[in-house]
Protein backbone atom coordinates (compact mmCIF):
# COMPACT_ATOMS: atom_id res chain seq x y z
CA UNK A 1 0.00 0.00 0.00
CA UNK A 2 1.01 3.24 -1.00
CA UNK A 3 0.59 6.92 1.24
CA UNK A 4 -0.16 9.99 -0.06
CA UNK A 5 -2.11 13.09 1.19
CA UNK A 6 -5.75 14.59 1.19
CA UNK A 7 -6.38 18.15 2.00
CA UNK A 8 -9.60 17.99 3.29
CA UNK A 9 -10.73 22.27 3.19
CA UNK A 10 -13.33 23.29 5.97
CA UNK A 11 -12.92 26.75 5.86
CA UNK A 12 -10.50 29.02 5.20
CA UNK A 13 -8.56 28.80 8.45
CA UNK A 14 -9.25 24.32 8.75
CA UNK A 15 -8.08 22.60 6.84
CA UNK A 16 -7.02 19.16 7.61
CA UNK A 17 -4.69 16.14 5.68
CA UNK A 18 -5.80 12.87 5.78
CA UNK A 19 -4.27 9.76 4.67
CA UNK A 20 -4.75 8.47 0.88
CA UNK A 21 -4.43 4.57 1.19
CA UNK A 22 -4.64 2.18 -1.94
CA UNK A 23 -5.36 -1.73 -2.21
CA UNK A 24 -3.86 -3.82 -4.49
CA UNK A 25 -6.17 -3.72 -7.19
CA UNK A 26 -5.76 0.25 -7.30
CA UNK A 27 -8.94 1.05 -4.49
CA UNK A 28 -8.25 4.53 -3.45
CA UNK A 29 -9.55 5.68 0.10
CA UNK A 30 -9.36 8.46 2.32
CA UNK A 31 -8.62 7.75 5.94
CA UNK A 32 -10.64 9.53 7.88
CA UNK A 33 -9.91 7.98 11.64
CA UNK A 34 -8.48 10.68 13.20
CA UNK A 35 -11.12 13.20 11.45
CA UNK A 36 -13.17 13.82 14.49
CA UNK A 37 -10.21 14.33 16.93
CA UNK A 38 -9.01 16.86 15.37
CA UNK A 39 -11.76 19.05 13.76
CA UNK A 40 -15.18 17.82 15.60
CA UNK A 41 -16.48 16.54 12.17
CA UNK A 42 -17.96 13.56 11.17
CA UNK A 43 -18.72 12.43 7.60
CA UNK A 44 -22.20 11.31 6.40
CA UNK A 45 -22.73 8.05 4.26
CA UNK A 46 -25.74 6.99 4.84
CA UNK A 47 -26.19 2.89 3.89
CA UNK A 48 -22.26 2.91 4.30
CA UNK A 49 -21.93 3.04 0.29
CA UNK A 50 -18.86 5.09 0.22
CA UNK A 51 -17.16 3.74 3.12
CA UNK A 52 -14.65 1.14 3.66
CA UNK A 53 -14.85 -0.65 6.70
CA UNK A 54 -11.96 -2.55 6.66
CA UNK A 55 -8.84 -4.48 4.94
CA UNK A 56 -9.57 -7.30 3.59
CA UNK A 57 -8.16 -10.40 1.53
CA UNK A 58 -10.19 -12.37 0.82
CA UNK A 59 -12.76 -11.53 -1.85
CA UNK A 60 -11.91 -8.77 -4.69
CA UNK A 61 -15.34 -7.17 -6.83
CA UNK A 62 -15.03 -4.90 -9.74
CA UNK A 63 -18.59 -3.79 -10.18
CA UNK A 64 -17.74 -2.08 -13.27
CA UNK A 65 -15.76 -4.92 -14.90
CA UNK A 66 -18.00 -7.95 -13.49
CA UNK A 67 -15.34 -9.24 -11.75
CA UNK A 68 -15.47 -11.69 -8.89
CA UNK A 69 -12.90 -13.14 -7.34
CA UNK A 70 -12.09 -15.30 -4.47
CA UNK A 71 -8.43 -15.48 -3.25
CA UNK A 72 -7.07 -13.69 -6.43
CA UNK A 73 -8.70 -16.67 -8.25
CA UNK A 74 -11.33 -15.34 -10.82
CA UNK A 75 -14.78 -16.79 -10.15
CA UNK A 76 -14.78 -18.60 -13.77
CA UNK A 77 -11.97 -20.52 -13.33
CA UNK A 78 -13.47 -21.74 -9.63
CA UNK A 79 -17.00 -22.99 -10.38
CA UNK A 80 -17.23 -26.13 -11.66
CA UNK A 81 -13.58 -26.93 -11.62
CA UNK A 82 -13.05 -26.76 -7.86
CA UNK A 83 -16.30 -28.00 -5.62
CA UNK A 84 -17.38 -26.29 -2.65
CA UNK A 85 -16.05 -27.95 -0.18
CA UNK A 86 -12.59 -26.91 -1.85
CA UNK A 87 -13.56 -23.13 -2.41
CA UNK A 88 -14.57 -23.42 1.70
CA UNK A 89 -10.64 -24.19 2.49
CA UNK A 90 -9.47 -21.37 -0.01
CA UNK A 91 -11.64 -18.86 1.57
CA UNK A 92 -10.52 -20.00 4.87
CA UNK A 93 -7.51 -20.94 4.53
CA UNK A 94 -5.78 -18.35 1.51
CA UNK A 95 -4.79 -21.14 -0.31
CA UNK A 96 -6.30 -24.80 -2.21
CA UNK A 97 -6.04 -27.69 0.05
CA UNK A 98 -4.15 -30.64 -1.08
CA UNK A 99 -5.75 -34.09 -1.95
CA UNK A 100 -4.65 -34.86 1.95
CA UNK A 101 -6.38 -31.59 3.47
CA UNK A 102 -9.62 -31.87 1.95
CA UNK A 103 -9.68 -35.67 3.00
CA UNK A 104 -9.25 -34.19 6.53
CA UNK A 105 -12.17 -31.79 6.22
CA UNK A 106 -14.37 -34.01 5.30
CA UNK A 107 -13.74 -36.62 8.12
CA UNK A 108 -14.19 -33.82 10.01
CA UNK A 109 -17.37 -32.78 8.75
CA UNK A 110 -18.57 -36.55 8.78
CA UNK A 111 -18.60 -36.39 12.99
CA UNK A 112 -21.55 -34.61 12.88
CA UNK A 113 -23.49 -36.24 10.04
CA UNK A 114 -26.06 -37.13 12.91
CA UNK A 115 -28.18 -34.23 14.49
CA UNK A 116 -28.29 -34.66 18.66
CA UNK A 117 -30.80 -35.52 19.99
CA UNK A 118 -31.59 -32.07 21.19
CA UNK A 119 -31.29 -30.50 18.27
CA UNK A 120 -33.88 -33.38 16.42
CA UNK A 121 -36.83 -32.19 19.18
CA UNK A 122 -36.31 -28.54 18.80
CA UNK A 123 -36.41 -28.83 14.61
CA UNK A 124 -39.39 -31.62 15.16
CA UNK A 125 -41.45 -28.94 17.32
CA UNK A 126 -40.51 -25.70 15.37
CA UNK A 127 -44.16 -24.71 13.69
CA UNK A 128 -44.47 -25.90 10.58
CA UNK A 129 -45.48 -22.98 8.78
CA UNK A 130 -42.40 -21.16 10.53
CA UNK A 131 -40.30 -19.73 8.03
CA UNK A 132 -37.07 -22.24 7.75
CA UNK A 133 -34.65 -19.19 8.44
CA UNK A 134 -36.21 -18.31 11.72
CA UNK A 135 -35.36 -22.44 11.77
CA UNK A 136 -32.01 -21.49 10.97
CA UNK A 137 -31.22 -18.56 13.07
CA UNK A 138 -32.80 -20.24 16.40
CA UNK A 139 -30.25 -23.87 15.63
CA UNK A 140 -26.94 -21.87 15.33
CA UNK A 141 -28.05 -19.78 18.30
CA UNK A 142 -28.96 -23.11 20.01
CA UNK A 143 -25.38 -24.79 19.45
CA UNK A 144 -23.91 -21.99 21.50
CA UNK A 145 -25.42 -23.74 24.42
CA UNK A 146 -24.48 -27.31 23.03
CA UNK A 147 -20.67 -25.68 22.62
CA UNK A 148 -19.82 -23.87 25.79
CA UNK A 149 -16.41 -23.69 25.23
CA UNK A 150 -16.14 -21.86 21.72
CA UNK A 151 -19.66 -19.53 23.25
CA UNK A 152 -17.51 -17.82 25.98
CA UNK A 153 -15.24 -16.39 23.73
CA UNK A 154 -13.73 -15.55 20.65
CA UNK A 155 -11.95 -18.73 19.79
CA UNK A 156 -8.33 -18.00 18.15
CA UNK A 157 -6.98 -21.84 17.70
CA UNK A 158 -7.33 -22.69 14.16
CA UNK A 159 -8.42 -26.06 14.74
CA UNK A 160 -11.20 -24.71 17.00
CA UNK A 161 -12.50 -22.38 14.45
CA UNK A 162 -12.58 -25.03 11.81
CA UNK A 163 -14.41 -27.58 14.02
CA UNK A 164 -17.12 -25.19 14.25
CA UNK A 165 -17.24 -24.54 10.40
CA UNK A 166 -17.45 -28.16 10.01
CA UNK A 167 -20.36 -28.12 12.50
CA UNK A 168 -22.05 -25.82 11.39
CA UNK A 169 -21.83 -26.69 7.48
CA UNK A 170 -23.13 -30.78 8.53
CA UNK A 171 -25.90 -29.79 10.68
CA UNK A 172 -27.53 -27.09 9.40
CA UNK A 173 -27.75 -29.25 5.85
CA UNK A 174 -29.17 -31.96 8.14
CA UNK A 175 -31.62 -29.72 9.90
CA UNK A 176 -32.92 -28.07 7.02
CA UNK A 177 -33.40 -31.68 5.76
CA UNK A 178 -35.22 -33.19 8.46
CA UNK A 179 -37.07 -29.79 8.22
CA UNK A 180 -38.02 -30.60 4.44
CA UNK A 181 -39.33 -33.92 5.14
CA UNK A 182 -41.39 -33.29 8.10
CA UNK A 183 -43.32 -30.17 6.60
CA UNK A 184 -43.94 -32.81 3.62
CA UNK A 185 -44.92 -35.27 6.03
CA UNK A 186 -42.26 -37.67 4.58
CA UNK A 187 -40.02 -40.23 6.78
CA UNK A 188 -36.95 -39.36 8.24
CA UNK A 189 -34.98 -42.74 7.43
CA UNK A 190 -32.25 -41.73 4.80
CA UNK A 191 -31.24 -39.01 7.15
CA UNK A 192 -28.40 -40.39 9.23
CA UNK A 193 -24.75 -41.32 8.28
CA UNK A 194 -24.75 -39.34 4.60
CA UNK A 195 -21.05 -38.84 3.90
CA UNK A 196 -19.91 -35.13 3.34
CA UNK A 197 -17.74 -36.59 0.88
CA UNK A 198 -20.04 -34.77 -2.20
CA UNK A 199 -21.41 -31.88 -0.20
CA UNK A 200 -24.14 -31.12 -2.66
CA UNK A 201 -25.14 -34.38 -3.37
CA UNK A 202 -25.43 -35.46 0.43
CA UNK A 203 -27.64 -32.24 0.90
CA UNK A 204 -29.97 -33.14 -1.51
CA UNK A 205 -29.71 -36.49 -0.48
CA UNK A 206 -31.19 -35.36 2.84
CA UNK A 207 -34.35 -34.09 1.56
CA UNK A 208 -34.93 -36.97 -0.85
CA UNK A 209 -33.48 -39.89 -0.82
CA UNK A 210 -35.85 -42.97 -0.34
CA UNK A 211 -38.66 -40.26 -1.49
CA UNK A 212 -37.79 -38.60 -4.98
CA UNK A 213 -34.40 -40.29 -5.73
CA UNK A 214 -35.22 -38.82 -9.67
CA UNK A 215 -33.85 -35.60 -8.71
CA UNK A 216 -30.47 -37.18 -6.78
CA UNK A 217 -28.44 -36.88 -10.68
CA UNK A 218 -24.95 -35.71 -11.13
CA UNK A 219 -26.65 -33.26 -13.08
CA UNK A 220 -28.53 -31.83 -9.87
CA UNK A 221 -25.91 -32.33 -7.69
CA UNK A 222 -23.28 -30.32 -10.13
CA UNK A 223 -25.64 -27.30 -10.60
CA UNK A 224 -26.25 -27.27 -6.89
CA UNK A 225 -22.12 -27.48 -6.50
CA UNK A 226 -21.88 -24.87 -8.37
CA UNK A 227 -24.42 -22.48 -7.44
CA UNK A 228 -23.07 -23.25 -3.81
CA UNK A 229 -19.76 -21.75 -4.75
CA UNK A 230 -20.78 -18.71 -6.63
CA UNK A 231 -22.76 -17.79 -3.41
CA UNK A 232 -19.46 -18.47 -1.16
CA UNK A 233 -18.40 -14.95 -0.49
CA UNK A 234 -18.86 -11.51 -1.81
CA UNK A 235 -17.02 -9.10 0.04
CA UNK A 236 -18.42 -6.15 2.76
CA UNK A 237 -22.50 -6.84 1.65
CA UNK A 238 -24.91 -6.68 4.39
CA UNK A 239 -25.17 -9.67 5.89
CA UNK A 240 -21.25 -9.95 6.26
CA UNK A 241 -20.91 -6.69 7.89
CA UNK A 242 -23.50 -7.80 10.26
CA UNK A 243 -21.06 -10.42 11.23
CA UNK A 244 -18.51 -8.37 11.53
CA UNK A 245 -20.51 -5.68 13.57
CA UNK A 246 -21.51 -8.29 16.06
CA UNK A 247 -18.19 -10.10 16.27
CA UNK A 248 -16.31 -6.68 16.78
CA UNK A 249 -18.17 -6.92 20.15
CA UNK A 250 -15.61 -10.09 20.79
CA UNK A 251 -18.72 -12.43 20.90
CA UNK A 252 -19.01 -15.99 20.22
CA UNK A 253 -18.82 -17.21 16.60
CA UNK A 254 -22.22 -18.53 16.60
CA UNK A 255 -23.94 -15.06 17.49
CA UNK A 256 -21.87 -14.01 14.73
CA UNK A 257 -23.30 -16.35 12.43
CA UNK A 258 -26.77 -15.85 13.28
CA UNK A 259 -26.32 -12.31 12.82
CA UNK A 260 -25.53 -13.16 8.79
CA UNK A 261 -28.32 -15.48 8.91
CA UNK A 262 -30.85 -12.75 10.11
CA UNK A 263 -29.70 -10.36 7.80
CA UNK A 264 -29.77 -12.35 4.54
CA UNK A 265 -33.46 -13.06 5.26
CA UNK A 266 -34.18 -9.39 3.64
CA UNK A 267 -35.87 -9.49 -0.06
CA UNK A 268 -33.21 -6.88 -0.66
CA UNK A 269 -30.37 -9.47 0.18
CA UNK A 270 -30.76 -13.11 0.14
CA UNK A 271 -34.17 -13.35 0.02
CA UNK A 272 -34.32 -12.13 -3.42
CA UNK A 273 -34.54 -15.27 -4.78
CA UNK A 274 -37.37 -16.14 -2.60
CA UNK A 275 -39.08 -12.76 -4.48
CA UNK A 276 -38.24 -14.14 -8.11
CA UNK A 277 -40.37 -16.89 -7.42
CA UNK A 278 -43.15 -15.27 -5.79
CA UNK A 279 -43.10 -12.75 -9.09
CA UNK A 280 -43.60 -15.58 -11.28
CA UNK A 281 -46.51 -16.83 -9.08
CA UNK A 282 -48.14 -13.64 -9.64
CA UNK A 283 -47.55 -13.26 -13.01
CA UNK A 284 -48.90 -16.52 -13.87
CA UNK A 285 -52.10 -15.91 -11.35
CA UNK A 286 -52.64 -13.16 -13.61
CA UNK A 287 -52.91 -14.62 -16.43
CA UNK A 288 -49.64 -15.32 -17.54
CA UNK A 289 -48.85 -12.16 -19.96
CA UNK A 290 -44.99 -11.81 -19.44
CA UNK A 291 -45.40 -8.74 -22.01
CA UNK A 292 -48.01 -7.19 -19.87
CA UNK A 293 -45.46 -7.21 -17.24
CA UNK A 294 -42.63 -6.60 -19.08
CA UNK A 295 -44.24 -3.13 -20.48
CA UNK A 296 -44.86 -2.16 -16.46
CA UNK A 297 -41.33 -2.64 -15.25
CA UNK A 298 -40.46 0.18 -18.53
CA UNK A 299 -43.08 2.30 -17.08
CA UNK A 300 -41.75 4.49 -14.45
CA UNK A 301 -44.98 5.25 -12.53
CA UNK A 302 -46.09 1.84 -12.16
CA UNK A 303 -43.75 1.21 -9.45
CA UNK A 304 -43.47 -2.37 -10.73
CA UNK A 305 -40.16 -3.95 -10.14
CA UNK A 306 -38.52 -7.33 -12.06
CA UNK A 307 -36.90 -9.20 -9.22
CA UNK A 308 -34.11 -10.87 -10.41
CA UNK A 309 -33.01 -8.32 -12.66
CA UNK A 310 -29.78 -6.21 -12.77
CA UNK A 311 -27.33 -5.92 -9.65
CA UNK A 312 -26.47 -3.34 -6.97
CA UNK A 313 -22.78 -3.78 -7.48
CA UNK A 314 -22.56 -4.99 -10.78
CA UNK A 315 -23.16 -2.42 -13.22
CA UNK A 316 -22.01 -4.08 -16.66
CA UNK A 317 -23.48 -7.46 -15.82
CA UNK A 318 -22.98 -10.09 -12.84
CA UNK A 319 -20.35 -12.74 -13.53
CA UNK A 320 -21.73 -15.06 -11.50
CA UNK A 321 -25.00 -14.95 -13.39
CA UNK A 322 -23.08 -16.24 -16.83
CA UNK A 323 -21.78 -19.55 -15.11
CA UNK A 324 -25.36 -20.78 -13.61
CA UNK A 325 -27.02 -19.76 -17.00
CA UNK A 326 -25.38 -22.98 -18.26
CA UNK A 327 -26.00 -25.15 -15.10
CA UNK A 328 -29.52 -23.93 -15.45
CA UNK A 329 -29.96 -24.99 -18.85
CA UNK A 330 -28.46 -28.28 -18.55
CA UNK A 331 -30.86 -29.26 -15.18
CA UNK A 332 -34.21 -27.96 -16.64
CA UNK A 333 -32.96 -30.26 -19.89
CA UNK A 334 -32.08 -32.91 -17.39
CA UNK A 335 -35.49 -32.77 -15.49
CA UNK A 336 -37.39 -32.53 -18.25
CA UNK A 337 -40.00 -30.19 -15.57
CA UNK A 338 -42.96 -29.22 -16.93
CA UNK A 339 -44.18 -25.99 -14.80
CA UNK A 340 -45.83 -22.84 -15.96
CA UNK A 341 -43.51 -20.75 -13.81
CA UNK A 342 -40.57 -22.15 -15.22
CA UNK A 343 -42.27 -20.92 -18.72
CA UNK A 344 -43.13 -17.72 -17.47
CA UNK A 345 -39.45 -17.26 -16.47
CA UNK A 346 -37.54 -18.29 -19.48
CA UNK A 347 -39.96 -15.55 -21.37
CA UNK A 348 -38.40 -13.21 -19.19
CA UNK A 349 -35.16 -14.43 -19.48
CA UNK A 350 -35.35 -13.93 -23.38
CA UNK A 351 -37.24 -10.63 -23.41
CA UNK A 352 -34.24 -9.13 -21.17
CA UNK A 353 -31.28 -10.33 -22.69
CA UNK A 354 -33.01 -9.02 -26.17
CA UNK A 355 -34.89 -6.17 -25.63
CA UNK A 356 -32.93 -2.28 -26.15
CA UNK A 357 -34.65 -0.68 -22.80
CA UNK A 358 -32.44 -4.02 -20.38
CA UNK A 359 -29.70 -4.51 -22.52
CA UNK A 360 -29.16 -0.13 -22.02
CA UNK A 361 -29.38 -0.07 -18.53
CA UNK A 362 -27.27 -3.61 -17.94
CA UNK A 363 -30.61 -4.82 -16.46
CA UNK A 364 -29.68 -8.56 -16.71
CA UNK A 365 -30.98 -11.83 -14.89
CA UNK A 366 -28.49 -11.68 -11.93
CA UNK A 367 -27.17 -14.97 -10.05
CA UNK A 368 -30.91 -14.75 -7.74
CA UNK A 369 -33.16 -14.94 -11.03
CA UNK A 370 -31.23 -18.75 -12.03
CA UNK A 371 -30.67 -19.67 -8.84
CA UNK A 372 -34.35 -19.48 -7.87
CA UNK A 373 -35.22 -21.36 -11.31
CA UNK A 374 -32.79 -24.06 -10.26
CA UNK A 375 -34.21 -24.70 -6.89
CA UNK A 376 -37.52 -24.32 -8.31
CA UNK A 377 -37.04 -27.61 -10.65
CA UNK A 378 -34.87 -29.31 -7.72
CA UNK A 379 -38.41 -29.09 -6.18
CA UNK A 380 -37.14 -27.22 -2.89
CA UNK A 381 -40.40 -25.02 -1.59
CA UNK A 382 -39.78 -21.18 -2.36
CA UNK A 383 -39.30 -20.75 1.34
CA UNK A 384 -36.48 -22.94 1.38
CA UNK A 385 -34.70 -20.36 -1.13
CA UNK A 386 -32.86 -18.12 1.38
CA UNK A 387 -32.02 -20.94 3.94
CA UNK A 388 -30.13 -22.49 0.72
CA UNK A 389 -28.14 -19.35 0.00
CA UNK A 390 -27.19 -19.21 3.69
CA UNK A 391 -25.30 -22.88 3.32
CA UNK A 392 -23.43 -21.14 0.14
CA UNK A 393 -22.57 -18.11 2.10
CA UNK A 394 -21.33 -19.64 5.62
CA UNK A 395 -18.07 -20.04 4.18
CA UNK A 396 -17.78 -16.53 3.51
CA UNK A 397 -19.35 -15.66 7.02
CA UNK A 398 -16.73 -17.38 8.32
CA UNK A 399 -13.82 -16.38 6.60
CA UNK A 400 -14.24 -12.87 7.13
CA UNK A 401 -14.93 -13.46 10.66
CA UNK A 402 -11.46 -15.18 11.06
CA UNK A 403 -9.85 -12.22 9.08
CA UNK A 404 -11.69 -9.91 11.89
CA UNK A 405 -10.88 -11.91 14.50
CA UNK A 406 -6.61 -11.82 13.46
CA UNK A 407 -7.20 -8.15 13.12
CA UNK A 408 -4.68 -6.70 16.09
CA UNK A 409 -6.31 -3.35 15.04
CA UNK A 410 -10.28 -4.40 15.17
CA UNK A 411 -12.50 -1.88 17.07
CA UNK A 412 -15.73 -1.97 18.70
CA UNK A 413 -17.98 -0.70 16.11
CA UNK A 414 -19.88 2.28 16.86
CA UNK A 415 -21.08 4.24 13.87
CA UNK A 416 -22.11 8.16 14.79
CA UNK A 417 -25.61 10.03 13.90
CA UNK A 418 -26.40 13.38 12.48
CA UNK A 419 -29.13 14.47 15.75
CA UNK A 420 -31.82 16.25 14.10
CA UNK A 421 -34.54 15.81 16.61
CA UNK A 422 -35.73 18.29 19.28
CA UNK A 423 -32.90 21.03 21.04
CA UNK A 424 -33.02 20.50 25.22
CA UNK A 425 -36.23 21.31 26.71
CA UNK A 426 -37.76 20.70 30.23
CA UNK A 427 -41.25 19.35 31.74
CA UNK A 428 -44.20 21.81 32.19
Amino acid sequence: MTQKQAKLILDEKNQIDLPIIEGTEGEKAIDIGKLRSSSGFITFDPGLLNTGSCFSQITFIDGEKGILRYRGYPIEQLAGKKNFLETTLLLSRSELPSSQELKEFIALMDQFQELPKSLEILVDNFPRNGHPMALLGAVVSFLAGLNPQYAKKTITEVKDQEFVLAQLMSYLKLVLGRFYRTTQGLSLEGMKQISNENYAGSFLTSFYQNNNTSILSKEAFEALDILLVLHADHEQNCSTSAVKFVASSETNVYASMAAGISALWGPLHGGANEKVLQQLELIHNDGGDVKKYIAKAKDKESGFKLMGFGHRVYKNFDPRASIIKGACDSILAKLKVQDPLLTIARQLEEAALNDSYFKERNLYPNVDFYSGIIYKALGIPTSFFTPMFVIGRLPGWFAQWQEQTQDEKRKLVRPRQIYTGKNSRSLK
